[in-house]
């Protein structure tokens, strides 16, 4: 026999008897488990990672807690556990890694884990939702240890699940035994099909945390299905957009998907509204001076038109992972507009303008600029949907992806057909209507702005006193009115 050869069955006559032992001590270890506890010890069907420094990341063995020390848990800090969702080519996808590492490089003293369910995960879609369940009691399984071993408080633990993962870390909630419930679970873009409709029991659901939020991207339903569940599961549930679909994620932007993934551009174009409530999540981490408000309201096409810009008695919220954890009894719809780019705030200001008196009926069309002290808006289409007439306010609701800071100019500029404009002109050659001009006109009465951020409400004055009368392709700047300053109290001498 060779060197060669010897060395080869030296090394592996070692490495079964170490082998071996290690089952061993798994061996002893289970059955010492069986008899303290007096029930068969729990075999998880999940792999737990727990992150290291970069993307390193060292296995969790629930049978043999101990490794959690030698991995370097810290049971002082806080606990967040991410999962993943369903997988088409049964890897891993890059965000799970990307959110784990900004976690813990910005959150710092933090424990982060990533649940590795791929081996279910990477069946046919209804067999891998038939799974969560299982997954699901994986989780609470190992916080039950945490809690048991390490009298670790479960409610310092913050569950983000994507997609199937949602209802996973629901299920999770679920399954926990005692009186304690998960500090919070996240769930983003819970998945749709087998779970839309259902009940509280059998998805996601407020009950299974003392605080629950969701971020809805891809609610767009196809053949009766859509990919996220559209009925609100959270406390706090936000639909940026309308949770239908997201900006930059149609098919015209697979060009730039190419350019970016190379070939997975088209697999990232087909997914990009799904995914996209990773990446706010992301980005409001990464960027804590612009985090994302949401709006309550009744649906996305009164949001649209401005109605809905109140953050009285928790009516707003931040979207992602510094939001204000109320809870409620009824879950809370929240609504926002974003930009299709990291990051993807924009700055959501309502338009109200009142006109009074209105004899002619006029569908006009107005373009608006705003001056802050900060910036400019530049010009900005309102289009009314119907024809003016009586009296009358309407709100319009306006998006930048920048803080003009205080209002102070306001101009409004009616664009009217050029065609439209001919003929009021050859009408009045024809008839001279006594030689007055009768050119239309809009009477407007008040005039006011409302910043959904700070909540401020800026009111607008005409710096004429004919300012009230608005004429095709006419100008006219609106000033910040002036307030009237308080009286102030007179003491009384002593």
């Amino acid at each position: 026999m060779s060197v060669v050869k010897l060395l080869c069955c030296l090394l592996l006559t070692y490495h079964l008897s170490e082998g071996k032992k290690i089952k061993g001590s798994r061996a002893v270890d289970t059955e010492q488990r069986r008899v303290l506890t007096g029930r068969e010890p729990y075999v998880s069907s999940s792999v737990f990672r727990l992150l290291l420094e970069g993307e390193d990341t060292c296995t969790l063995d629930p049978l043999q807690l101990h490794t959690l020390t030698s991995c370097g848990f810290n049971s002082s800090n806080p606990l967040i556990i991410i999962t993943h969702g369903w997988s088409v080519d049964g890897t891993m996808e890059n965000w799970v890694l990307r959110l784990a590492s900004i976690l813990k490089t910005k959150l710092i003293d933090i424990n982060v884990v990533i649940t590795d369910w791929l081996s279910l995960a990477h069946e046919h879609y209804p067999i891998a939702a038939q799974s969560t369940r299982t997954v699901g009691k994986d989780i609470a399984h190992l916080l039950q240890s945490l809690q048991e071993q390490y009298q670790y408080p479960v409610r310092k633990a913050h569950l983000i699940g994507y997609s199937l993962g949602a209802h996973i870390s629901g299920f999770a909630g679920t399954y926990l035994e005692g009186p304690e419930k998960i500090g919070r679970i996240t769930g983003l873009d819970p998945a749709g099909p087998l779970f839309e409709g259902m009940s509280p029991t059998d998805r996601l659901s407020p009950d299974d945390a003392e605080f629950v939020d969701a971020i809805h991207t891809f609610t767009h339903k196809r053949m009766g299905l859509s990919v996220g569940i559209k009925q609100a599961v959270a406390h706090y549930d936000f639909y940026p957009n309308g949770g239908d679909f997201q900006p930059g994620c149609d098919l015209q932007n697979i060009y730039e998907h190419i350019s970016q993934y190379g070939l997975l551009g088209f697999e990232q174009t087909v997914k990009c509204a799904h995914e996209r409530s990773v990446h706010l999540f992301i980005d409001s981490v990464l960027n804590k001076d612009m985090q994302n408000m949401g709006y309550r309201c009744g649906d996305n096409s009164a949001f649209d038109r401005g109605q809905c810009l109140d953050c009285r008695k928790n009516r707003c919220n931040t979207l992602g992972y510094y939001i204000k954890k109320v809870r409620s009894g009824r879950s809370k719809r929240l609504y926002l507009k974003t930009r299709s780019r990291m990051p993807y705030k924009l700055y959501h200001y309502q338009f109200r303008i009142q006109f009074v008196n209105q004899m002619e009926r006029i569908e006009p069309s107005l373009t608006i600029s705003l001056t802050g002290t900060k910036e400019e808006s530049g010009n900005l289409r309102i289009s009314f949907n119907e024809k003016i007439s009586g009296n009358k306010t309407y709100t319009f609701l306006i998006t930048l992806d920048r803080d003009l800071g205080d209002l102070m100019l306001l101009k409004v500029h009616w664009e009217g057909p050029a065609l439209w404009k001919n003929v009021w002109n050859q009408v009045q050659t024809i008839i001279p209507w006594g030689g007055q001009r009768r050119n239309p006109l809009l009477t407007v009465g008040k005039i006011s702005v409302k910043a959904g951020e700070t909540q401020d409400r800026t009111s607008f004055c005409a710096m004429t006193d004919d300012g009230q009368h608005v004429e095709v392709s006419q100008d006219k700047v609106f000033v910040r009115c002036e307030e009237d300053t308080p009286r102030q109290r007179r003491r009384k001498p002593n």
